[in-house]
């Protein structure tokens, strides 16, 4: 028996599910998912009130929700979205989840319980999209780039119903091609760090001619607590974004986001109070014209900056041929 062979095995033993079950659910490789452009992130979210923060965002509207192992916080969320649907009315299909897998969990084998365990924690039967959260492995307390051997085992859970589609994050230009050429399923998402401060329009374009949709993560820029923002004002004071904000009657979270959504990416804010879930939502009525745009562009002639960066404390490449890598 073949190398691959045992792959396969392996992983409809451990999934345990049927072709009749699995025929339920959409499958595409190269189609472009139909992705609610605005999302609600959950990296960082306070832990005393995740759950119900989840929960307010779907009662909210909003239909797209992006977790990932990595955040330790997937139980907590599996309970918000659970609540958000039956608070609602709605049904597992009528909302998008995203998880991602842990670079801990590379390879075949370790991939495979990563996402039972994301599936269990979450407390849902398949995910709509799963992404590889790094090109990065670590192993024995060490990361290495790695990407192609997992990414043969995410193909397979297409197959098995698990998940609807597949993609990637923090992708260089090189690795994306790569993985690319290399396999049978394009990426059908593509998650990264883009704002006015980071706004690889080239890369973005370059999405777009290959049909692959673009996630925003950290949409907001310098916001996140997390980030050091004592280089450069925070965007949402920037006062390009306050100006335009005042001519539309939105506020520059709005205006930001808005400009996000108008580039034809998703965005995934995060927010934890009642009153800045209800307030990023409220993007959708925001209205920005064609010269506000052209104003936040021009943006990047004065400021570049990548805020999320652990190519140093990982002691890997990252972001190889991007702006600010």
């Amino acid at each position: 028996m073949s190398f691959h062979t045992v792959i396969i095995v392996s992983i409809f033993a451990l999934f345990n599910i049927s072709v009749s079950i699995a025929s339920q659910i959409s499958l595409t490789k190269d189609e472009t998912p139909n992705i609610p452009l605005l999302g609600f992130g959950t990296w960082g979210l306070d832990p005393s009130n995740a759950t119900e923060a989840v929960s307010a965002a779907i009662q909210t509207g909003y239909r797209h929700i992006d977790c990932a192992a990595g955040y330790a916080n997937q139980d907590l969320v599996g309970k918000g979205i659970a609540d958000g649907l039956k608070k609602t009315g709605l049904k597992r299909s009528d909302i998008w989840v995203t998880s991602k897998l842990r670079n801990v969990n590379h390879g075949p084998a370790k991939a495979i319980e990563d996402l039972e365990n994301t599936l269990s924690d979450l407390g849902l039967e398949h995910l709509d999209l799963y992404l590889m959260h790094w090109p990065v492995a670590k192993s024995q307390g060490k990361s290495y780039i790695e990407y192609l051997d997992t990414w043969y085992a995410m193909e397979k859970f297409l197959e098995a119903g698990k998940t609807r589609y597949i993609g990637v994050s923090n992708f260089s230009p090189v690795q994306l091609r790569d993985l690319i050429a290399h396999s049978n399923t394009k990426p059908a998402v593509h998650q990264f760090e883009t704002h006015p401060y980071l706004q690889q329009t080239e890369w973005l374009h370059w999405h777009q001619e290959h049909g692959i949709h673009v996630t925003a993560f950290s949409p907001l820029g310098n916001l996140n607590p997390a980030y050091d923002s004592s280089s450069l004002p925070l965007l949402v004071k920037n006062s390009v974004v306050q100006t335009i904000a005042e001519k539309r009657e939105c506020t520059p979270a709005q205006v930001i986001l808005k400009w996000g959504i108008s580039r034809g990416n998703s965005v995934i804010p995060k927010a934890s109070k009642l009153n800045h879930i209800e307030e990023n939502y409220g993007t959708l009525k925001c209205g920005i014209t064609e010269n506000d745009r052209d104003e936040i562009d021009s943006l990047r002639k004065r400021y570049v900056k990548r805020f999320n960066n652990p190519s140093e404390m990982w002691g890997v490449p990252l972001y190889e041929g991007l702006e600010d890598a």
